[in-house]
């Protein structure tokens, strides 16, 4: 696979890069981000994905998301994958942002126009990782994920679907039961179809309670955000783990709202939380 590299800084002994390929699974130029930080020749360390929300590319978390100085330390390679495939032929839906360019959910669309380009399951848990573990020094036997809002989600939900293959988990802010609330539900019926067996793949609370686990979980969520009621719903994984016995910790904060000022407040929290069970 060709990889670009797009630009290249060094930030706190390691190297910030944002690189770009030609997606076979999108059908579409992909960009993402990679963090690489100080190590000694010819090791190999752990990586720790980040999905990000609606609206978001790999820039936002880049540049807001405060993660490199604990991934330094720690020793943990940071990816970013973009929200969604992008370009002119690639369907998309200007008059809502949670729809089309930046609103995937990280899913592998079945309807038309969508399923011609938007397969980023398919890019998120295959694609992508053969292209990092192929261009970068990684350990793909200590993988974590992680995400926020729409990205909480995918990274719930790809988890959840591949057990064994994440020895850590972590969301901020997640849209938990996405098939219960309006983001999803709109988006699911124009990515998936009516038939809403089919959503139950996508949803972190229906994969619980038809059986997926996680070893362990964190989940942080602002009590201040303005989509925690009609979107968010975090009572409903909470009530989804306590049922079937699943161990999470879901840490309520008062007066944080969605924005990337929350993330960044508990993101080297997350980095060391993931670094104690990947080994970094």
């Amino acid at each position: 696979m060709t990889m670009e590299t797009v630009s290249k800084v060094k930030a706190f002994g390691g190297v910030q890069g944002v690189y770009a390929h030609q997606s076979a699974n999108t059908g579409t130029p992909m960009t993402f981000a990679v963090y690489v930080p100080p190590h000694a020749p010819g090791a190999r360390l752990p990586v720790l994905w980040y999905l990000s929300g609606l609206t978001c590319t790999h820039a936002n978390v880049m540049e807001k998301g405060e993660y490199r100085r604990a991934c330094a330390e720690h020793g943990i390679i940071f990816v970013a994958p973009d929200t969604s495939p992008r370009g002119e032929d690639v369907p998309d839906d200007s008059q809502d942002y949670a729809l089309g360019h930046g609103a995937s959910f990280y899913l592998d669309a079945t309807e038309m126009p969508w399923a011609a380009h938007y397969k980023m399951r398919s890019y998120v848990e295959a694609e992508l990782p053969d292209l990092i573990a192929d261009a970068f020094p990684v350990d793909m036997a200590r993988q974590g994920i992680t995400g926020h809002s729409m990205g909480g989600h995918g990274a719930l939900t790809i988890a959840l679907r591949n057990p064994g293959r994440f020895q850590s988990v972590s969301a901020f802010s997640p849209i938990v039961a996405p098939s219960q609330v309006p983001w999803g539900r709109k988006a699911f019926a124009r990515y998936l179809g009516p038939d809403e067996a089919t959503w139950r793949q996508y949803d972190a609370v229906a994969l619980i309670e038809d059986g997926a686990r996680l070893p362990h979980l964190l989940v942080d969520q602002g009590l201040a955000d303005q989509f925690l009621v009609e979107q968010l719903q975090t009572h409903r994984l909470a009530a989804a783990c306590e049922a079937a016995e699943m161990p999470a910790q879901i840490r309520l904060h008062e007066g944080y709202d969605h924005s990337y000022y929350f993330v960044s407040t508990f993101m080297a929290e997350h980095v060391a939380w993931h670094a104690e069970r990947l080994g970094g």
